[in-house]
């Protein structure tokens, strides 16, 4: 793959108050497409950061609705990865935050 997918594939890091406790356990978090598989994941993590990733786990988003009078507007679907690297890797994007 290019780095043109790779960068096609990780969308945005997900900074919340939970992957932020993650981080001290090396796991962190991106938003990825939704066709997204974990092998390919893994390898755009892996060449991007240049790190070793040890596990991906994927979660798919419940679409969100909502109310407007009679209507039904329905929110957008998205996927994140929760990838865990190597002991003694990190990703140098993540640690100021």
């Amino acid at each position: 793959m290019s780095t043109r997918t790779y960068a096609a594939m990780l969308l945005r890091p997900v900074v919340t108050e939970n992957s932020t406790r993650l981080q001290g356990q090396g796991k962190y978090v991106f938003e990825v497409a939704r066709t997204a598989t974990k092998g390919g994941i893994k390898e755009a993590v892996e060449k991007t950061f240049g790190v070793k990733v040890t596990a991906v786990n994927t979660l798919r988003g419940t679409i969100k609705t909502k109310r407007f009078g009679k209507r039904e507007v329905y929110g957008r679907t998205w996927k994140k990865a929760i990838v865990t690297l190597a002991p003694g890797d990190k990703i140098a994007l993540f640690e100021g935050i």
